[in-house]
């Protein structure tokens, strides 16, 4: 069977690179450069994407055997309508690895037609590393990167304000465009680049926060045989996701007619504020995510359906949504209630298989991002602990001991985060005084959460007792001992 190929299919396009992208994985491909991709159709933006491989594991390779072509699957629930829809998305044009094509990178950079930068480098990405220079062969960092990329257009162009950039970071922090931008101006002025290269950074440039939310379990590995057998050629990047697509862009009004998504009926919305957008969607969708990974993980299910399906595991959910996440937000309860509904709903969308262990990577960022300042917020309104996040976070230090079962678990995350976790569970016995001093160091560690989390009253104590629970009995009677107790996560352990 022939792989995908543009002579395979008869595809003849061709856009002029208007975009470079950060980031090669299922996400950006099955929503950004399939926003592209519907708008060309359309013949509105009549650009096509370059993708830029910035980590030593990426698709680059695949993606360049089948000339930027791929698979994208859309299945799901819509107004009580199934939907199962597919089509060949033709939008990527190449893709550039930085560890072996610099300096093909860097000359992108003198295109003219270039006009969109694009990235999703997970939680951990945009981020300020210490050490990099101008002339690192690449900067181990994305700002880093995108500083040097910046600066060799500023030089080529001789500071026209004509050539600066729409820069879309599309990773789930908050004010994301606003912290790119900040972290790149510290490397200008850590590496003494003149101060006109500043300007320019300031002047031509639109570094715009985003919201995204699509949900994309990605490659379909349980059913990639059928749906090759159906499709009649090899695609080795298949993309699944949800029809479902939400893209808010805090910007100007005139980027909606340099990005004209919203012609053809895309829910892509280019806002002056995206502050309730986002807290919306972070805190209950990704923060449900992120809070029912290592619970249910760790007892014994795999995908996303599973756990909002299986009993014990999703009344934990549907509690913490309502009764902690949903009260710690000033807005509208009905509102709030009605998004997670229809969060739920998604959820448990037949078609799609999300497993928990995708939705794992850089947990502890996330976790950070996305639940903690719920907690936190829960915590000073109420003046008590949710006890249904502070046991996600007990079972995401269970998870980080790296073992379900005898089963080894595969933890991403970064590596000094891994190395910390591995540290201190190798260290520990497991017996109950034990367990006490890792989650003391644990909570304490400020470069991992942000805060030292010991000086939260009860927080510690709260842990500990989870965390014994679920070493002692496992998960899932550690959670059903939560379903049946109420007002513990206030207990004091002497």
């Amino acid at each position: 069977m022939e792989r995908l190929s543009k002579s395979l299919l008869s595809v003849e396009h061709g856009f002029p690179e208007k975009v470079l992208q950060f980031g090669t994985g299922n996400f950006l491909r099955a929503f950004c450069d399939w926003q592209i991709h519907e708008m060309n159709k359309h013949g509105l933006f009549k650009g096509s994407v370059v993708v830029v491989q910035s980590t030593e594991n990426g698709a680059v390779d695949l993606i360049n055997e089948q000339e930027g072509l791929y698979t994208l699957y859309l299945q799901g629930m819509m107004n009580n309508t199934s939907i199962n829809e597919h089509e060949v998305i033709q939008s990527i044009s190449r893709g550039i690895n930085l560890f072996n094509e610099y300096e093909e990178y860097l000359n992108m950079a003198k295109n003219p037609d270039l006009r969109f930068i694009i990235s999703n480098t997970t939680e951990a990405g945009i981020s300020y590393v210490q050490n990099e220079t101008l002339t690192d062969i690449p900067q181990k960092s994305f700002p880093a990167k995108l500083t040097a990329f910046l600066y060799e257009r500023y030089q080529y162009y001789n500071g026209d304000v004509s050539k600066g950039f729409i820069i879309l970071p599309c990773e789930l922090i908050e004010d994301n465009g606003e912290k790119l931008k900040t972290i790149i101006q510290r490397h200008t002025k850590n590496w003494s680049l003149p101060k006109e290269f500043s300007e320019w950074l300031n002047n031509a440039n639109t570094f715009c926060n985003t919201l995204v939310d699509r949900i994309v379990p990605g490659f379909p590995k349980d059913s990639v045989k059928q749906k090759t057998e159906d499709l009649g050629y090899r695609d080795n990047l298949i993309v699944v996701g949800e029809k479902y697509h939400l893209f808010v862009i805090e910007g100007p009004e005139w980027l909606k007619e340099e990005f004209p998504a919203h012609k053809i009926g895309l829910n892509v919305h280019i806002v002056n504020d995206l502050h309730s957008y986002r807290i919306k969607k972070v805190r209950i969708l990704n923060g449900a995510h992120t809070l029912m990974t290592p619970v249910a993980y760790l007892s014994g299910l795999n995908t996303v359906r599973e756990a909002v399906t299986a009993d014990v595991v999703k009344d934990y959910i549907q509690t913490v949504i309502n009764e902690e996440i949903i009260p710690s937000m000033n807005f509208p309860q009905e509102e709030m209630r009605q998004y997670a509904k229809d969060v739920s709903d998604r959820f448990k969308n037949p078609f799609i298989h999300h497993y928990l262990l995708s939705i794992s990577l850089n947990s502890i960022s996330k976790f950070q991002t996305r639940l903690l300042p719920t907690l936190m917020d829960y915590e000073k309104k109420f003046n008590k602990l949710p006890k249904g996040i502070v046991f996600s976070l007990s079972a995401l230090i269970y998870f980080y001991r790296g073992y379900r079962g005898e089963e080894k678990i595969n933890l991403i995350d970064d590596q000094d985060t891994i190395t910390l976790f591995q540290k201190l569970w190798s260290n520990c016995n497991e017996s109950d005084d034990s367990i006490r001093n890792l989650v003391k160091n644990i909570l304490s560690e400020e470069s991992i959460w942000g805060y030292d989390l010991t000086e939260i009253k009860n927080m510690t104590n709260s842990v500990i007792t989870h965390l014994i629970e679920i070493n002692k009995y496992g998960m899932v009677k550690a959670l059903q001992q939560l379903s049946t107790t109420k007002g513990e996560e206030n207990e004091i352990i002497h």
